[in-house]
């Protein structure tokens, strides 16, 4: 049996970034594989931002219910085994090894076929869809790597279907409007789904429901169907209210931070019950679903990982996802103080990002994830200095330092006394990977 690194390293082989949207290559692979993808039920999400977070969600509230889960999201913080989690834990290295084993003989054969071989994205999914039908799962809870129509995932043609927040990302790929983008999400949307969205603009909204009225789905909205009555501040998180299918389910403790979080609850609940058949009086039992969301965490998603100072770690990476995050440490950090460290991707919005972070941050540390599509630290220095001001910039050449400099930046700044001071790192899921790597030793 292959080992742990050495599937690691097949993986890697295929290109870590390389995107080829090819539907059919990963359909005659499910094919060859005995399509393991319909041994199941699943629950599909698309969308923006909100994505993993909300399928982190929904596997909890599935789990307390009883149910065996499997759970599909990318990318991943710290390996590769973080993307295929079964009942709640990422899979062994045996098993992740096993599984490709039995993939990758048949994925050489869809390659010999071809003249371009599937793309790591793809190998994994597979991977993910025949380690669910082995298990076996009750359901699985797939999160779309890119777009939807065209993203490998679809081939599982789910009965559910969730649709975070739509807005301007990945406008290469996916096209330069919101309506656009929305056309490719709206395309994991089958005969016969149900959908669960979010509050959605309305260039965003209007595929979504012609997708539906031409799959003849049932579409459920936030704010119509379902939504956020109230939430409060509570230590280690919120407590909410909300109006689910069935009906309202209340004092919910959910320990991640933020009105956006709460709103991505709102979704999880819907998606479970549509699943579980709950909707017009007919209600999930009150303490499954508190049990469900009191367990859900969500690693890199304001995820605390030191104090004195506080260092929170955010994988923000769009305009939409760090007007969310700012949000939450206005109404829920309350810093006296805070100091922002930033690395991001070349084809992202980097200004969108710093502009929105200006307000909240007294100080910026810019440098370069590792990433072989991180934006050169010059590039983004001159950014910020332009935002910022070259008094409120200091550029660090990799993360260890650029930790180092915001903590010392942090404690010169308030001389030593740490209370209400802060460190965020932001602006790539690859940014918070790093970070973690050495905050969590």
């Amino acid at each position: 049996m292959s080992t742990y690194a050495e599937v690691e390293a097949a993986l890697d082989g295929r290109g870590f970034t390389r995107i080829a949207f090819d539907m059919q290559k990963i359909r005659d692979l499910m094919d060859v594989l005995g399509s393991p993808q319909r041994a199941y039920p699943a629950i599909h999400l698309t969308g923006t931002n909100g994505k993993t977070s909300t399928a982190r969600m929904i596997d909890a509230v599935l789990r307390a219910h009883g149910l065996h889960t499997g759970r599909y999201t990318s990318p991943h913080l710290e390996t590769v085994r973080e993307r295929i989690s079964l009942d709640g834990e990422p899979i062994s290295e045996e098993k992740l090894a096993a599984t490709y084993d039995e993939v990758s003989p048949l994925a050489d054969l869809i390659d010999a076929r071809n003249s371009e071989p599937l793309t790591y994205f793809d190998l994994t999914t597979a991977m993910a869809y025949a380690a669910f039908a082995d298990a076996p799962v009750d359901i699985a809870v797939v999160e779309v790597g890119l777009g939807g129509e065209e993203d490998a995932t679809n081939v599982i043609e789910a009965g559910v279907c969730v649709m975070t927040p739509i807005g301007l990302d990945h406008t290469e790929w996916l096209g330069d409007t919101i309506e656009d983008i929305a056309w490719a999400k709206a395309g994991i949307i089958h005969k016969g789904a149900t959908v669960i969205s979010s509050l959605q603009t309305e260039e965003a909204m209007r595929p979504i429901l012609e997708r539906c009225a031409e799959m003849g789905a049932t579409l459920a909205r936030e704010g119509s169907e379902f939504g956020v009555i109230e939430r409060t501040q509570a230590v280690g998180g919120q407590v909410l209210t909300l109006q689910g299918l069935g009906g309202v389910y209340d004092e919910i403790f959910l320990p991640l931070f933020g009105a956006h979080q709460a709103q991505n609850a709102a979704l999880a609940l819907a998606a479970v019950e549509a699943f579980l058949g709950a909707g017009s009086g007919k209600q999930l039992e009150l303490e499954l679903v508190r049990e469900g969301f009191a367990q859900v965490d969500s690693p890199g998603r304001l995820e605390r990982v030191r104090s004195a100072p506080t260092i929170l770690l955010d994988g923000a990476h769009n305009p939409h996802g760090m007007a969310a995050t700012v949000s939450a440490l206005e109404d829920e950090f309350s810093f006296r103080h805070l100091v922002a460290v930033v690395a991001v991707l070349a084809d992202k919005d980097a200004s969108g990002l710093l502009d929105l972070l200006e307000p909240v941050a007294a100080r910026i540390v810019v440098t370069q994830n590792s990433s072989p599509r991180s934006m050169p630290v010059d590039e983004l220095a001159q950014l910020a200095t332009d935002i910022f001001g070259e008094d409120r910039v200091t550029v660090a050449q990799t993360m260890p330092d650029a930790i180092e400099e915001a903590v010392v930046i942090a404690e010169e700044d308030t001389s030593g006394e740490l209370s209400g001071v802060g460190v965020i790192i932001t602006g790539s899921v690859v940014t918070v990977a790093d970070a973690r790597k050495l905050l969590k030793r």
